[in-house]
């Protein structure tokens, strides 16, 4: 049997872009498979589409919606807090677009389940022979200058830090680095590991370096309509300063007091668990 895992999807404005039917066909092939799709106060008719989505299948699509528009950092991390919520034994968050094929996250999970030593596994869009990553050339190397300077931010060697594919083992030290609110709107990816590392200094757990699995993907797609814009790569190296001095320089300071209308001015609900 398959072990039990719950996906957060954030959605904002994917009424045309969700692919409906890759995941309603995942879900009828993978039943330990539930899915979370966290609306994040969406302006058009995604909301629709996710209760169409719950309706027909309540037993593997649960939904939780966000009344305002507060960045895919908070969307995940409600949708992740709720999904601890029911005991899986992995949680994870999917870019809701499926640029990254679900069918890789059964590759995730045999890779967490066979290495007892891994904490969490990241795709990685690495172009190898053999392998089909399609990404625009101006998206690439703009990636990669950011993946340079989020690996010197962290000072841990990461290929890929914003590839949308994650899955972590769900022990209370994962959940522990989404209990608070991010200092950031998008770059949850690398606020995490900069939790992470801090909360294993001085401890002797495992470094973060030997918890975590980069896996290249076999196969990923540049979907057209994607939010992520050129003046984008401004704002994030923007948020890597942000990040190096609130976790390395000055010492963590709850993300709260830089982020004080995130849980008091949003109303949320969510349906199925």
């Amino acid at each position: 049997m398959d072990p039990p895992v719950i996906l957060v999807i954030p959605c904002y404005n994917e009424a045309t872009r969700l692919p409906v039917s890759k995941f309603t066909a995942f879900a009828y092939t993978r039943p330990a498979v539930r899915f979370l799709f966290v609306d994040d106060g969406s302006t058009d008719r995604t909301w629709r589409v996710l209760e169409g989505l719950h309706q027909d299948d309540p037993q593997h699509f649960a939904l939780c919606h966000l009344a305002e528009n507060s960045g895919k950092a908070e969307a995940v991390r409600q949708g992740v807090l709720r999904a601890f919520e029911a005991n899986p034994v992995y949680v994870g968050y999917w870019d809701a677009d499926l640029a990254t094929p679900l069918e890789t996250l059964v590759a995730f999970c045999e890779l967490l389940s066979a290495r007892p030593d891994l904490e969490m596994v990241f795709g990685a869009r690495v172009q190898l022979l053999g392998r089909v990553i399609e990404r625009r050339a101006l998206r690439h190397y703009c990636g990669r200058v950011f993946a340079t300077a989020a690996s010197l931010t962290l000072g841990l060697r990461i290929y890929d830090t914003q590839c949308g594919a994650k899955l972590f083992r769900a022990s209370p030290a994962i959940q522990a680095l989404f209990h608070s609110p991010f200092a950031t709107r998008w770059l949850i990816d690398v606020e995490l590991l900069a939790r992470l590392i801090r909360a294993r200094q001085g401890t002797a757990l495992p470094a973060a370096e030997e918890v975590i699995y980069e896996f290249p993907l076999p196969e990923w797609h540049d979907v057209a309509g994607s939010k992520v814009k050129a003046w984008d790569f401004a704002t994030g190296m923007y948020g890597l300063v942000r990040i190096r001095w609130q976790y390395f320089t000055r010492g963590h300071e709850h993300p709260t007091k830089s982020r004080r209308k995130t849980g008091r001015c949003i109303r949320r609900r969510c349906r199925g668990k």
